[in-house]
């Protein structure tokens, strides 16, 4: 039995036009390659309306603005700005260049006259035990008695004016960064008291160092120890420090913090 010849012709044009009012995005898009005329017949506004409206209402309300400035766009041009747009933001960002193991992070406590000291600790990120275990940039530090350089003995178990600086340095003490350099305020502490936070809005990476912040914080939080009383002495326990952004209060994921920190210790 012979099959029937191959029908060359294609089909008549109210055929796939037709046909294109029951295709998605994705259908009309690889049709639309097949030729010129399909190319017209698949982008006409009528088709890419509706499914512009429910995938990307907000953009396809630029159709009016479009339309003043450049008559040429459709909504078929607004569909494909829109998708383009979702993709890159649901992009993964690349793994960061460093990692926790590049890192040294130093601490020094003292008052913010620098005439006492009360302690200095370095911290190498790959050393760093307790982090999160929801991956978030936030880690707690203990201070070992080693690494305190010494005790300050306070008046009436008050100490006030406590500075707290936490620097970042690349390993090989090839570049360093500030994340905290401040002052308590009027925070003062006490046997009652003994801890305290110190923050820091961090400036904006790269191209963007303008007047603008990055809606980053930078946290440390102090924890103090006391022996004695009346003119007692104190020194550091723990140190606890993260990044937080702004938007939600929530601390930055560790990938999130160190593709941060590459901006200003990778060059």
């Amino acid at each position: 039995m012979c099959s029937p010849p191959f029908n060359r012709h294609p089909p008549p044009w109210e055929a796939v036009v037709l046909v294109a009012n029951y295709l998605d995005a994705k259908t009309l898009a690889a049709a639309s390659c097949v030729c010129k005329s399909w190319y017209v017949s698949m982008s006409f506004d009528h088709l890419w309306i509706p499914i512009c409206d429910a995938e990307f209402p907000s953009i396809s309300n630029l159709y009016s603005a479009a339309a003043m400035v450049d008559p040429t766009v459709n909504y078929r041009r607004l569909y494909a700005l829109g998708y383009n747009s979702f993709k890159r933001r649901c992009q993964i960002p690349p793994k960061p260049l460093l990692s926790l193991d590049d890192l040294l992070f130093t601490f020094t406590v003292g008052d913010r006259y620098g005439d006492s000291r009360l302690g200095n600790l370095a911290k190498h990120g790959g050393d760093l035990l307790n982090i999160d275990p929801n991956g978030v940039f936030r880690f707690d530090i203990e201070f070992q008695h080693d690494d305190v350089s010494s005790t300050v003995r306070v008046n009436d178990n008050i100490l006030e004016g406590v500075k707290v600086t936490w620097h970042v340095v690349l390993k090989g003490w090839k570049g360093v960064f500030t994340m905290v350099d401040c002052g308590a305020g009027q925070q003062s502490f006490r046997p009652q008291v003994t801890k305290g936070w110190f923050t820091a809005e961090l400036p904006s990476p790269g191209c963007c160092s303008g007047g603008n912040g990055s809606g980053l914080v930078a946290e440390v939080g102090l924890e103090l120890g006391w022996r004695g009383e009346g003119c007692g002495e104190v020194r550091v326990e723990k140190v606890s420090v993260g990044m937080m952004s702004v938007v939600n209060w929530r601390y930055v994921s560790v990938d999130d913090g160190l593709r941060y920190l590459q901006h200003f210790l990778v060059t």
